[in-house]
């Protein structure tokens, strides 16, 4: 492999030149407006880009005198049906800053004056959109309800953006060790996704603000007097951030994500498309009133949705239904104890306790009256019932309204 090749011109061709290094002559292709600058007898240094066809059993060099130049033939290069003729050919007419420019406004009149088709020109656009940013894009945070796709849409992002992603959780992150350890191992641009970020460890948190600021790790190395700091340069990277408890996380980690964004419930006929695109992906033929059946009882949900629409699958697998109907769908999610208002036997036993009880009751003695976790009941309970009008928090506690006192009175 060669890295670059210094010489003297010896001869200066349509699309080449040869390059005399130590009285040996170097065929080495240059875009034009590189071969422009180039005289005969006088002396180069060119990066070196090597390229081998199998086909004709021959290895080309391509020559750049920038290293922008040289990464601009890589990037394109890499999408379909572009060659390293076609490659340099592009270079030949634009600069790599306007090549840049050109991807990332779609300008595809600049991008045709290279003598492109339209079909190569939009496949250039769409591959390269991301990889021609160049800069990091700012850290994300995604906060919501358990089960709307923070992940999934993290895993987007990165696809988007065309970069590495590398997924991890707060607190499988116990110390500033952990953390140092996944982002030496990212690459510039690639996007770090840490779940349940409220839970990290306040320790961390204060090494994690250096890296996201300025890019770099301040560690301490060393007891006793013999201390010191060590800094680790750290690539630029995209941290996203994921949780479902926006106020456990402290004032100044909250303020270092530049974007943002709050998860809401999903509507009707999202979850309606969800469920249909899951059957496909299971194999399985379901009615169109089966899936909004599924839909109005997912509580908003796309993890519930696709959850309950698995476990009907099984219900027509073991009795060898062909097809998941509405009269099927119906029975399998009473027998789950999934109501018409998609309320489980928690939810129930929530609303029974509050009814039962007068005046506000307060979240610890729910806890404790129901047997569960107060995050439990605070991230996965009360959010839907909320939602739904059921439920509402006041200064004194939890207080029923009148249409979940009219549900349960119709229950009973």
């Amino acid at each position: 492999m060669i890295g670059n090749l210094s010489g003297i011109v010896d001869e200066v061709c349509s699309d080449h030149i040869i390059l005399n290094v130590n009285d040996v002559g170097y065929i080495v292709h240059l875009s034009a407006k590189t071969l422009s600058t180039c005289a005969i007898g006088s002396r180069i240094k060119l990066l070196i880009e090597t390229y081998a066809n199998n086909r004709e059993n021959t290895t080309q060099l391509y020559g750049f005198i920038s290293k922008e130049e040289q990464q601009c033939l890589r990037l394109l290069v890499k999408v379909s049906g572009v060659s390293y003729k076609t490659a340099m050919s592009i270079l030949s007419k634009l600069t790599p800053e306007q090549l840049f420019l050109a991807i990332m406004n779609e300008d595809k009149v600049t991008l045709k004056m290279s003598g492109l088709g339209l079909k190569l020109i939009n496949r250039i656009i769409t591959e390269l959109s991301g990889k021609t940013r160049t800069e990091a894009l700012d850290h994300v945070l995604l906060y919501g309800p358990p089960g709307l796709g923070k992940t999934t849409l993290a895993q987007i992002v990165s696809k988007e953006l065309r970069v590495s992603f590398r997924a991890t959780s707060g607190p499988l992150l116990s110390k500033a060790g952990d953390l140092a350890a996944v982002l030496t191992t990212l690459n510039a641009k690639d996007v770090l996704f840490i779940d349940e970020i409220h839970r990290l460890n306040r320790s961390i948190e204060e090494v994690l603000y250096t890296a996201m600021e300025d890019f770099c790790l301040d560690i301490l190395v060393g007891e006793g007097p013999s201390t010191r700091t060590l800094r680790i340069d750290l690539p630029p990277f995209t941290l996203i951030g994921a949780t479902t408890r926006l106020g456990l996380l402290s004032a100044p980690l909250r303020d270092r994500f530049g974007i943002p964004l709050h998860l809401e419930f999903y509507s009707f006929e999202e979850l309606v498309d969800i469920i249909k695109r899951g059957a496909r992906v299971l194999s399985a033929e379901i009615e169109e009133g089966a899936a909004r059946e599924i839909a109005c009882r997912a509580r908003g949900t796309p993890r519930i949705a696709l959850r309950l629409l698995r476990r009907i699958r099984d219900f027509v697998e073991v009795k060898d239904d062909k097809k998941i109907t509405y009269e099927v769908a119906d029975s399998v999610l009473l027998k789950l104890g999934v109501d018409k208002m998609g309320l489980n036997k928690l939810d129930v036993h929530y609303l029974r306790f509050l009814f039962n009880t007068s005046g506000p009751v307060g979240i610890d003695t729910i806890s404790i009256a129901l047997s569960e976790d107060v995050g439990n009941i605070e991230e996965t309970v009360e959010p839907y019932l909320i939602k739904i009008s059921f439920v509402k928090r006041t200064p004194r506690g939890r207080v029923l309204t009148d249409q979940a006192k009219e549900y349960l009175s119709f229950q009973h």
